[in-house]
């Protein structure tokens, strides 16, 4: 897998759980939505498209498995999937669990508010979570 430097606004905005097939599995540093971030290790890549076939049905494959577990797991109302790319052109899949009660259902969370970060015992309390939802799935090509 390539080794990719990711964008700096990736970085100051979320915290690694762990490497995937493709992609790095990043937490946002939001406690009002749980918030994952999937980025394929593919250098030069801004958009789904210039992913090749296999490559393309792999993320949906990380996004779709994770983004049903995940989910499941928390009990939210519905999972908002977005690859938006207007700020960060880095390709980046958003996984993002919203409640019905959440501050800005039914809007988008982008740009609602000022976001909760984590303290550490949160984060490694969200981490493990996560990391043990994704360690029970099957990511590999079929």
């Amino acid at each position: 897998m390539e080794d990719v430097a990711l964008d700096e606004r990736l970085t100051d905005d979320s915290y690694p759980v762990t490497e995937l097939p493709l992609c790095q599995l990043r937490l946002m540093d939001d406690t009002r939505y749980p918030w994952l971030i999937l980025i394929p290790r593919r250098r030069g890549v801004s958009e789904v498209f210039e992913l090749d076939e296999a490559d393309q049905q792999q993320l949906w494959r990380e996004a779709s498995r994770i983004g049903q577990a995940f989910k499941a797991f928390l009990g939210a109302d519905k999972l908002n999937v977005a690859s938006l790319g207007n700020v960060v052109p880095q390709l980046h899949v958003h996984l993002v669990l919203r409640r019905q009660d959440d501050e800005a259902w039914p809007g988008p969370v982008w740009g609602k508010g000022e976001p909760r970060r984590y303290d550490l015992d949160e984060l490694a309390a969200m981490r493990d979570r996560v990391l043990a939802l994704v360690e029970g799935l099957d990511l590999k090509a079929d």
